[in-house]
């Protein structure tokens, strides 16, 4: 198994594509500042679980897991940040998929720790 069959794996991918999406409707004099960080932090995700999935211990997966809800949590703070200078709606987008993929990492975390 990789990290290729964890759905939170899969889902955060989805993120990353809809972030896209949604930066590109960004104005174009954000493209340094908020789009650069949205997409960093998006990328983030995947990344970290991705990482994590392949280090050798449970210990160092949980940690890569926390890293990736960090990255999570500065998304969303980035996509309020949009929302509120009504650059785009982006409520939904936090209340359905954040939140998703967030309990998709407490949950996953949670079983690796009794594996512990």
């Amino acid at each position: 198994m990789t990290h290729k069959d964890l759905n939170v794996w899969n889902e955060s991918i989805e993120l990353v594509i809809e972030i896209y999406s949604l930066t590109k409707k960004l104005p174009t004099e954000e493209k340094y500042g908020l789009i650069s960080q949205i997409k960093r932090s998006a990328v983030s995700v995947p990344s970290n679980i991705a990482e994590g999935a392949g280090r050798s211990s449970t210990k160092e997966f949980i940690r890569f897991l926390d890293i990736a809800n960090v990255s999570l949590s500065e998304l969303e703070t980035q996509l309020i940040i949009v929302g509120k200078l009504n650059l785009n709606e982006t409520e939904e987008l936090i209340n359905t998929k954040i939140v998703y993929i967030r309990k998709m990492l407490y949950r996953l975390k949670e079983s690796l720790k009794r594996k512990l």
